[in-house]
């Protein structure tokens, strides 16, 4: 017998004591033998960190004869929206100028200088405090070999960081592809022509900057589309308001300026809010009484900002638009800021580029708490408008606010009703409504303001005020009281009937 077949199989159905076949190993394909291979150690599973490395950002700024911002507190403002996209800034350099030069932004001299300031602060991306041209950035860009961005090019970047919404996303895009468009020239230097077809349909082509443009083209249209839907939509909304006249108080300012804190505390939304720049870009809606009882609807808007670019403006229409259709405007102010007067006056600016200056205004001077802490003494009206100096002027219908603590907010709801009922031209009236005619009752008190409730066997009697254009709707059950029973408050001794064109809708 075979002494092969008796003993026991080994491994790889080798008998035992038989040496082992050669195999191929992970590695060659060289055959060895296998009681030669080692066992590898494992390979670690750690995470790998996926975080960016931190740029490191130099501003730079050119300071001109009456400009409205001191080259300092603008660069400030610049450094807190290059931290709000986690750049961390090494330093700053400035140059007086009459004007930027129209190739390098600053003189031969101080671009030496800034090349020099690489060696010490080691940044890696330049921060131009003002809009570059294509050609300025691209010459800064060769002359300091490294990245060059102007301060629209940051905004936008923060606006990107910030869109939290559909809407707000293809605002941003399309902000962001009108800034690109005009810049694509000598980005594509190394790629003359586009590798066209195969053997005998190779030619010259299209060059690369062509097709990017195109592309670009292409997609800019798409989103002006998209944002046309977006404004039919948001249309729709606003002439469903107009059916139910719920007067509309849009909240503006400065960013930062405690807008959103504002609306959280006057209404119980959950809107973010942080100390930061551009917490919030989407227009939030919320529904609140005023002290006569009459409904308005607050409207948080995007912050405005020192330069805010035009791209941004067109593309944010309508979002903005909400201001337009505003009743009132509740200017929110940081009394506080060291800027307080420059950023008053930049939103003016914005507000008239926007056509809405002429609204009625109620400025909110926000952060007192600040100036009074450790339970000190309430500054008073003079004290607060002779911090704003100049500016004071453009504070109209001024109150001292805290958001943050909500002092003031009874005395500001009384300045937005003030300011409603004058623009809407109140006029003191009497109603008398039988009880099957109960819906008058309850549209005036949605449209007026009541002062006093009678009942009597023959309907409900109210005293108060109404717009003038809606005296119309209430005929015939509505008389108009003369000043002498506005005086006393009571109509029962001077009424009028109200004329035919006002009864008529």
């Amino acid at each position: 017998m075979d002494p092969s077949r008796s003993a026991p199989p080994g491994r790889l159905g080798q008998a035992s004591g038989q040496p082992r076949p050669l195999r191929p190993t992970r590695y060659t394909s060289q055959f060895v033998n296998a009681d030669c291979i080692t066992k590898e150690p494992p390979i670690p599973r750690a995470p790998l960190a996926t975080n960016r490395p931190t740029e490191h950002a130099l501003l730079i700024a050119v300071e001109r004869p009456g400009q409205p911002w001191a080259a300092a507190d603008s660069l400030e403002e610049l450094a807190r929206l290059a931290e709000t996209v986690d750049v961390e800034v090494v330093g700053s350099v400035t140059q007086r100028l009459s004007h930027p030069l129209a190739g390098t932004y600053v003189g031969k001299g101080k671009l030496e200088e800034i090349k020099e300031r690489r060696a010490d602060v080691e940044y890696d991306v330049v921060m131009v405090d003002d809009d570059l041209t294509p050609a300025q950035q691209r010459n800064l860009e060769r002359a300091l070999d490294v990245m060059v961005i102007d301060r629209t090019a940051l905004i936008l970047d923060v606006f990107a960081r910030r869109a939290a919404t559909h809407e707000g996303r293809l605002q941003v895009e399309l902000a962001q592809l009108e800034y690109r468009l005009p810049r694509l020239t000598g980005m594509w230097t190394h790629l003359s022509r586009q590798g066209v077809g195969g053997v005998g349909l190779r030619g010259p082509g299209e060059t690369q900057l062509e097709s990017d443009r195109r592309e670009l083209g292409k997609r800019i249209v798409h989103l002006k589309r998209e944002l046309a839907d977006v404004h039919i939509h948001r249309q729709g909304y606003r002439d469903r308001r107009r059916d139910v006249p719920i007067p509309v108080v849009a909240l503006v300012g400065y960013t930062n300026a405690g807008k959103s804190t504002l609306l959280n505390a006057l209404t119980g939304a959950n809107v973010m809010a942080e100390d930061k720049l551009f917490a919030t870009l989407d227009p939030t809606t919320r529904r609140r009484a005023l002290p006569s009882g009459r409904e308005v609807l607050f409207t948080d808007t995007v912050g405005f900002i020192n330069n805010l670019p035009t791209l941004l403006i067109a593309a944010f229409r309508a979002t903005l638009e909400e201001i337009n259709e505003a009743t009132v405007l509740l200017h929110v102010v940081d009394v506080t800021h060291p800027n307080a007067p420059e950023q008053m006056q930049t939103v003016k600016d914005v507000l008239e580029e926007l056509g809405a200056d002429d609204k009625p205004v109620v400025t909110a001077l926000n952060k007192v708490d600040r100036l009074f802490p450790n339970g000190g003494a309430e500054p008073d009206m003079d004290d607060l408008l002779a911090r704003l100096g100049p500016a004071a002027d453009l504070a109209v219908r001024p109150v001292a606010i805290s958001a943050q603590l909500g002092i003031g907010f009874d005395h500001m709801l009384a300045m937005v009703q003030d300011a409603l009922e004058e623009d809407a031209d109140f006029v003191p009236v009497t109603l008398s409504a039988p009880f099957a005619n109960s819906d008058l009752i309850d549209r005036f008190h949605r449209l007026g303001r009541v002062e006093e409730t009678n009942f009597d066997e023959s309907g409900t009697t109210l005293h108060g005020y109404l717009p003038a254009r809606e005296l119309g709707r209430f005929a015939p059950f509505i008389v108009l009281r003369t000043e002498a029973a506005r005086d006393n408050g009571r109509a029962a001794t001077s009424i009028t009937p109200i004329p035919a064109s006002a009864a008529s809708d």
